[in-house]
């Protein structure tokens, strides 16, 4: 599904469950410039373009952190995913969601908001119906223009149910300062990032161009302060 609004707010109901004890892996939402391809990271494709959102339910190495524990990644196609330690050096922000995956009659809901070059948020509803609890906000997010939406999940040796109950998408027109619902869970703020695939070599190539300018420009002064003294010393020669 391709996102072409500069500014929007997605919502998506889902439902992750399974027998036992132990469960894996997780679920993720995608907004990239390519459609969806089967790949490593939660059933996507690694190396992608665009924001990846992780409903991570399996803990492999990263101490310190509760699962299950929900985290953004940029990707810029050079990137790959840290899957050995949970994403631990490509998050962007994240937090945990104890409990997010116990089932119950609570829906569970992921609502992410996104204002070009200025923020996304994402907030999460699991403890009670129209509680929404902030899972971490970032500034300046700059997304390609275009995205698809896309979903994906993914299962090893431990298995587990992902269910896509519902998704609404809307188009955001005027910053809100606050949203619906309450928010008791303080958000973390990550610093600012840019999706920038071209990197160093784009901002060379504008550099480049730039000397090109100054090149001519000092090229033309050159030509016509020689003229000048030229045309000057033609006419002290006359005398």
């Amino acid at each position: 599904m391709p996102m072409t609004a500069s500014n929007w707010m997605i919502e998506v109901e889902f439902k992750i469950q399974g027998a036992g004890h132990l469960h894996g892996d997780g679920m993720a939402i995608w907004l990239t410039e390519e459609r969806a391809k089967p790949g490593q990271v939660f059933g996507h494709t690694d190396n992608f373009n665009g924001l990846g959102i992780f409903i991570d339910t399996y803990k492999n190495s990263r101490a310190g952190v509760v699962f299950p524990y929900v985290m953004a990644m940029l990707g810029n196609n050079s990137v790959s995913y840290d899957k050995d330690h949970d994403g631990k050096d490509n998050e962007l922000a994240g937090c945990s969601a104890r409990g997010l995956r116990t089932g119950g009659t609570i829906p569970t809901k992921i609502r992410m908001t996104y204002y070009q070059e200025q923020s996304l948020k994402v907030e999460l509803q699991y403890k009670a119906v129209d509680e929404w609890n902030d899972c971490f906000e970032t500034e300046a997010i700059k997304l390609p223009q275009t995205t698809y939406l896309g979903f994906s999940a993914e299962t090893g040796e431990l298995t587990d149910n992902h269910d896509i109950i519902s998704v609404n998408s809307y188009n955001m027109h005027i910053r809100q300062n606050q949203g619906s619902g309450t928010s008791r869970d303080r958000a973390s703020k990550a610093q600012p990032k840019y999706y920038n695939p071209g990197g160093e070599k784009e901002r060379g190539s504008w550099r480049w161009f730039f000397l090109k300018i100054i090149l001519l420009g000092v090229v033309a002064v050159g030509g016509y302060v020689g003229y000048t003294m030229y045309r000057a010393g033609k006419r002290g020669s006359r005398f």
